[in-house]
């Protein structure tokens, strides 16, 4: 099974993503910031990155910009409960950013399933 690392500044979507993944054999590591996220890159070695779009300190779209650049054939599933605000799509952002899926909140366990499916094969 994978490796991943679950970005996000809320603990309730880390704890419950990491269930999903848990029970599904996976291997799961958390960051609560991309700060953070980026200082365990290294030492985890995910084959799975899955980030929240807005987080204090470092977000999901710094992050996969800057991990496009230094690890591109790390997987970056992107996810966000911000849907259109200012006229901004987050999720078409993070896509267009290098993401190679994304996950709309709030997410089924079938969602995560579907989602890891298309971006693990």
């Amino acid at each position: 099974m994978a490796r991943i690392l679950i970005v996000d500044d809320q603990d309730f979507v880390r704890f419950t993503l990491k269930q999903v993944l848990e029970r599904a054999g996976h291997e799961v590591t958390e960051a609560s910031n991309g700060e953070d996220a980026l200082q365990q890159l290294d030492s985890v070695q995910p084959d799975l990155l899955i980030t929240d779009i807005l987080m204090p300190e470092k977000g999901g779209i710094e992050i996969i910009t800057e991990l496009k650049v230094s690890h591109p054939d790390l997987k970056i599933v992107a996810m966000s409960g911000g849907g259109r605000t200012e006229n901004m799509d987050y999720l078409e952002l993070a896509s267009a950013t290098g993401a190679d899926a994304t996950l709309l909140k709030p997410f089924r366990a079938q969602d995560i399933q579907d989602m890891l499916a298309r971006t693990l094969g």
